[in-house]
This record gives C-alpha cells, structure tokens and sequence, in this order.
C-alpha cells in the first residue's frame, strides 16, 4: 500500500437548477471579467451559452467569449485564447461543455499567466507559478477534467497529442445539470463512458493489491457505468442514469479510485498517438487499445485480471484455469465494447487497415524517439508500444 495525498478541491454544484448558481460561484473565486470558453453549435443550440451568459449579465459579471473548440483540442485556439485574454483583462475562465473545451481553458488559464509558450508546459520544459482560476458548466460527462489536474492538448504541427497535469489547474467549481446531456448522440455516451471507465482500469490494473477499499470502490464504479449506459442507450432522457453516469466521470477522475496504488496511464499515452495521427474520438480510441494492452501484460498480475473478469464482468471463476478467466474477461470487455457501438481494434475504429509505417510514426512519438517510456503495471519500452499497436490493428 502507498501512501498517499488525495486533493479534491473543487466545488460540485449537482443537480436540475445548478446553473442558475453560476454568477455567485464566479464572484465567490473572484471572478469579474471572465471569458466564457465553449465548442460547437450545440452550446448555442441547446440554449445553454446564451442562459449562461444570461446568468452572468445579470450577476453583474463582465465577459467576453471564445467558441470553436473541437475534439483533441488545439493548441492554436488555446494561442487565440491566451490572445484574447490578455488583451481583454480576464481574470477568470468558465468552459461551458465537456472535457475538450475544459481542457483548452485550463492551457489557456496557463498561458496568459506565462511568459513563455504554453506548449513548453507541455513539453516539460518548464512549470507554471500560477494560472487563471477554471471553471465549468459541464455537458459531456467522459474526461472528468472538471475535477481533476489534467489537461491534453494537440500540436496541429506535428499531429503531437501532449497532457500536462498539475494541482493548481483543479477548477474551482463545476456545474453539473444531468439534464443537459440528454441530447447526447448515441455514440458520444458510449464514448464518455468508455474514457471515465478506462480512467478507472489505469488506477485498477496495479501490482499493489493491498489497498481494498480503493478496488471496491473502482469495482463499483465500473459496474455502475456499465448498467447505466444500456439504460441511457435505450432512454436518453432516462435522468437517474444520466445523473449516474456525470457524477461517475468525475469520481472516475479525481484521483478517489487510485488513493494508495501505484497507476498505469500506457492506454491513454498509446491512444494519444492515435487521436493525434488519425483525430479520432478518444474513448473509441482508448477501446480499440485497451483489449491488446491487456492480453500484452496480464501476466503481471494475473490474480488482478482474474478479479476484474469476475468481479466486474461476472466471469465464472474456473480455479484451475486462472489464465482462462482472465483472457474471458478480456474478451467480455470487448463484447461490452461491441454492444455499445465502440470498437476493439483499430482497423474497426479508423476504416481501414493501418500501415506498418504508420505504426512506427506512433512509437516514435510515444517513445519520444525511443527515450521514454509508459505504464506501471508493465513498463513499455518502445519496441512493447509497437508490439501493441501490431496487435490492436485488427
């Protein structure tokens, strides 16, 4: 068992009529001219920019507003953002919209307050001393950045696809109306799901078997989303469940489901290559990955597999087998993959075959030409990450 810190700062206002709280919460972390950071049309269509602003105007807040955020978001609208925001003297960011747009505001939030580019954070190049206060009114419930430290951004030079987590970056609160995810394509829930999911197997799937009360509670989540999603699939204005599945990509994500063990994160980083090169949606991405990472390490901890295949995908147990279990819970997790429109290969997720060049390109990227590394369970050298990425191609 690990020690650990679990910092959880932000201020979850949940539930019908949350948003109407925007204004106070703005002013409560000191917010007096802020710029609203939001997607597509859908903010605008749904009504809920305009209420938001609405909200604001009346509170007495001042704003301005920057759209066009897209999936895999770019570090060029975040250069626009930073822009903006110097030049309009915002001292706040409220992301209106999921985990795209939140992340975006958090670099930008960075940027304005650096001297530097923003990609050096990035980068690793260097560390903020400080950044803007983030906020968010919540639409798509997948990366649950509204609660975490993390924020992923893509270099449209290059098609790099980098994360950079630090504390400070946790928005001080976050707006959460289960109603306003009724509208969400199919395909998106399913995609959520399967990103808040895999924030919880990267904690899950650890050597430190010691801290149980941290596995129950992943197992619980896990088995809760899975539930969930069928139900929202069938009824997308089925409330209980969407409620279920927004508070779940938050708990997935803010570092409750890994307090004392050891994380994983080499799904994620492979997946990051194949967003960046082919700009696919990250959860499809992240399903097409996960099945051939799993058969790649499971014999690290195989008793954790084997507890997952039961204890999550009801598995029957076969004791003289424990490898079979294991390799059938795999296998169920694609089955669930399958039944929810994701894929489990990426021939399935891109439309085609991949090429063995492109497969270089992404392990070069990953490895940060063969000088780094990813993953816990099993550290991947670069010729591991090629090795997958072979087996994930269908």
């Amino acid at each position: 068992m690990k020690d650990f810190v679990y910092y959880a700062p932000t201020e979850v206002v949940f539930g019908e009529k949350s948003e109407e709280r925007v204004a106070s919460l703005t002013k409560k972390y000191g917010g007096t001219k802020v710029l609203v950071h939001y997607g597509g049309q859908s903010a605008i269509r749904s009504g809920l920019l305009d209420k938001v602003c609405q909200l604001l105007r009346d509170g007495g807040v001042e704003y301005v507003t920057l759209g066009g955020v897209v999936p895999n978001p770019r570090l060029s609208k975040v250069r626009e953002g930073i822009t903006l925001c110097k030049k309009e003297g915002v001292d706040f960011i409220l992301a209106v919209g999921g985990g795209s747009v939140i992340d975006s505001a958090k670099a930008i939030a960075y940027g304005v307050c650096y001297e530097g580019d923003v990609w050096d954070l990035y980068l690793g190049k260097a560390e903020p001393q400080r950044m803007l206060p983030v906020a968010t009114v919540l639409t798509i419930p997948a990366a649950g950045s509204e609660m975490s430290e993390a924020s992923v951004i893509t270099n449209e030079d290059g098609d790099v696809k980098l994360g950079y987590s630090n504390d400070m970056s946790r928005p001080k609160f976050a707006i959460m109306n289960p109603r306003r995810t009724f509208t969400l394509p199919p395909y998106q829930t399913a995609a959520g799901v399967t990103d808040m999911m895999m924030h919880t197997m990267e904690r899950y799937f650890t050597k430190d078997d010691d801290m149980d009360l941290t596995t129950d509670l992943a197992e619980a989540v896990l088995r809760r989303m899975k539930t969930a999603v069928f139900s929202v699939l069938k009824n997308p204005e089925d409330y209980r469940n969407r409620a279920q599945i927004m508070w779940g990509g938050s708990v997935a994500h803010n570092g409750l489901t890994g307090c004392g063990i050891s994380d994983d994160w080499a799904t994620h980083q492979l997946e990051h290559e194949l967003s960046g090169m082919f700009d696919v949606t990250h959860g499809a991405g992240l399903a097409a990955i996960w099945p051939s990472w799993a058969r790649y390490v499971m014999h690290e901890n195989l008793s954790r597999f084997v507890r997952f295949a039961v204890n999550v995908m009801d598995v029957p147990n076969d004791f003289t087998d424990p490898e079979g279990t294991a390799l059938r819970g795999i296998e169920a997790m694609e089955c669930f993959y399958h039944a929810i429109g994701m894929p489990t290969n990426i021939r399935e997720l891109i439309g085609r075959d991949i090429t063995d060049d492109e497969i270089r390109e992404m392990t070069r990227k990953c490895s940060r030409d063969n000088t780094a590394t990813c993953g816990c369970l099993k550290v991947l050298k670069a010729e591991d990450m090629e090795t997958i990425y072979k087996m994930a191609r269908g």
